[in-house]
């Protein structure tokens, strides 16, 4: 009606098409198909205290520090991120909707078995990993060293080659509670693949 006003008569001009090419904007869209989406992409993030008394568990690798993450697993701050982004891509909640930490059989776990619990969620939704990319953030330790163990766990875990998994490091120059070495935090990135 605007257009009209200030430009004149607008006339309609169609295209052909075909019923069965629908437009795919959201997810309701793919489901009303009955088809899942080919990709999917999620973002997780987690953060702990470092607490003395602790182990220090990056990726399933025990890491020599005074101090470790306190949480109620063993607060692998990076498989939690992980976990968090392939759970975000499917849509199907986060870590403490899985596990939550009132319930006693997650205390102290191994943050890597949960990982396996989440990928056999994963597999029933027909899914695999396309590619994940995991940041730590941590002024101290450094862990460049650790890198390839990590990787390796990580890869063996999401049943993918080393070449599909991408963990780094790094600090916040001495800002944040990352940086004052009150904790560490991680950020994951998930591409998940439908079979």
């Amino acid at each position: 009606m605007l257009f009209e006003h200030y430009y004149g008569t607008v006339r309609l001009v169609t295209a052909e098409g075909a019923a069965e090419n629908q437009k795919l904007t959201t997810r309701e869209d793919f489901e009303a198909l009955g088809q899942k989406p080919a990709f999917c992409i999620g973002q997780g993030y987690d953060a702990h205290r470092l607490k003395e008394g602790r182990k220090l568990i990056l990726c399933g690798v025990e890491i020599p520090h005074d101090r470790g993450l306190d949480g109620h697993s063993d607060a692998d701050v990076a498989v939690h991120a992980l976990m968090d982004a392939i759970l975000g891509a499917l849509a199907v909640g986060d870590i403490g909707r899985l596990f939550p930490d009132n319930d006693m059989q997650f205390k102290d776990i191994s943050s890597m078995l949960l990982l396996d619990r989440v990928m056999e969620r994963v597999g029933e939704m027909g899914y695999c990993v396309g590619n994940v990319d995991v940041t730590i953030v941590a002024q101290k330790p450094k862990l460049m060293a650790y890198m390839p163990e990590m990787r390796e766990n990580v890869a063996k875990a999401l049943k993918v080659g080393v070449d599909c998994v991408n963990i780094k490091a790094t600090t916040t120059e001495r800002m944040g509670f990352e940086g004052e070495e009150i904790g560490i935090s991680a950020q994951a990135v998930a591409l998940m693949i439908h079979k």
